[in-house]
């Protein structure tokens, strides 16, 4: 039966140029974007799963950046330590030549302490960034080194924790010869005292304590704002008996401040109040001022200051066999740490990799499939549309029959 009021073979032309219409639409996007899963849309479960995986692969890049510092920093100590075994190296062929007695061993001596300055040099200067993995100031740098999802979703953190070494001649110990007040503010950082003086109102005092005892070579340090001055006590500081260590530090660190031109900063002391260094600030500018004790010979490498071929050539020679281990030990500790850590970055760098193919894996186009399906739709489309409109002109041939 024919009907001009319902035309069935149109009907279900149309129904299938739309279905023909809408795969083209899909396979154009493909083609477009190169992905077959570009939103929430196309495939809730395989957009969820691709989304937090490239969140990851973000993570992970930013990881990368985290042991390539880490190694740096490491390379540098390493890099330090290998310096100072070759230096003691060095200077343990000048106390073998001072072991003859027909040598001129004050000219050695004057070789070895130049060697010794070097080597405190070296290790004070051994920092990246701002750390130093050798001056004993560290005790354990940890180096951000994976990203880790459980089952459930959670995610940690893990580290390579890298051991610092101390190759210092002097070393730093607890600030109990310090203390502080202030209507600014007063805090101790581990073993760092630090004064804030507030600019205009802010008021403070410094005090090293009378009954704290020093040793030659010792320092105490303060660092104003972007400048430091510091106090070492000779030999003569320590054994005199007119000042107490306390006073002569005192004294001498205000000489040092006042030294430093400081804008708007006035440091007084009075031995009245033995130890003890007034600060008023009236400048511009807040001041942080801290304090720091270096402790002559604590050092991983202290016992240089006591190598003396002149005096004891003998002693010399067993002291700086220690001291060389000590130095390899500390070359080949970095050196395992840095390989660890060079190790890490290629297996992330390789993970990377292999999430990013996972990622394309689940969502990426398969660009020679999607170019033959777009043919096959084209044409599809091509007949769709002839058939509807050969569909449409149906009712036209019922015109014949009221002829």
């Amino acid at each position: 039966m024919s009907s001009i009021l319902t035309n069935n073979g149109a009907m279900v032309a149309l129904e299938t140029l739309r279905n023909i219409n809408k795969d083209l639409t899909m396979v154009q996007s493909e083609i477009s974007t190169g992905k077959k899963i570009s939103n929430a849309k196309d495939n809730a479960a395989i957009w969820a799963i691709s989304t937090v995986m490239s969140s990851d692969v973000d993570s992970f890049k930013q990881i990368t950046d985290s042991l390539n510092l880490g190694s740096s920093t490491v390379g540098v100590a390493r890099g330090a330590a290998e310096k100072v075994t070759k230096m003691l190296t060095d200077m343990k062929a000048l106390i073998v030549s001072a072991q003859e007695s027909n040598v001129d061993r004050s000219k050695i001596q004057t070789d070895v302490a130049a060697l010794r300055e070097q080597i405190g040099a070296i290790v004070g200067g051994a920092q990246f960034n701002g750390l130093n993995l050798l001056d004993g100031s560290n005790a354990t740098v940890n180096v951000l080194a994976s990203l880790n999802r459980s089952a459930s979703g959670d995610v940690t953190t893990s580290n390579i924790s890298v051991a610092a070494q101390n190759l210092s001649t002097g070393g730093y110990v607890a600030k109990a010869a310090f203390t502080g007040s202030t209507n600014g503010t007063v805090s101790t950082d581990g073993d760092t005292f630090v004064l804030s003086l507030d600019k205009a109102t802010g008021a403070g005092d410094f005090t090293i304590s009378a009954a704290a005892t020093f040793a030659a070579g010792d320092t105490v340090s303060l660092r104003i704002g972007d400048k430091t001055a510091s106090y070492t006590f000779s030999a003569d500081d320590v054994a005199g008996t007119v000042n107490t260590p306390a006073d002569l530090a005192a004294t001498g660190l205000k000489k040092a401040i006042d030294g430093l031109g400081i804008a708007g900063l006035t440091v007084d002391y009075s031995s009245g109040t033995v130890g003890t260094l007034a600060f008023t600030n009236a400048g511009t500018t807040d001041l942080a001022v801290t304090g720091q004790f270096s402790n002559a010979g604590s050092g991983g490498l202290g016992a240089l200051a006591g190598i003396n071929v002149e005096t004891n050539a003998v002693g010399a020679l067993a002291a700086i066999e220690g001291l060389i281990d000590t130095a390899v030990d500390a070359a080949a500790s970095f050196g395992s740490s840095q390989k660890r850590i060079e190790n890490q970055s290629e297996f992330v760098s390789t993970l990377i990799d292999s999430l990013t193919t996972g990622i394309g894996g689940l969502t990426d186009a398969d660009m020679e499939a999607a170019s033959a399906k777009l043919q096959a739709l084209q044409v599809q489309q091509q007949l769709g549309t002839q058939a509807l409109s050969i569909a449409n002109q149906a009712p036209q041939s019922l015109l014949s029959l009221f002829r």
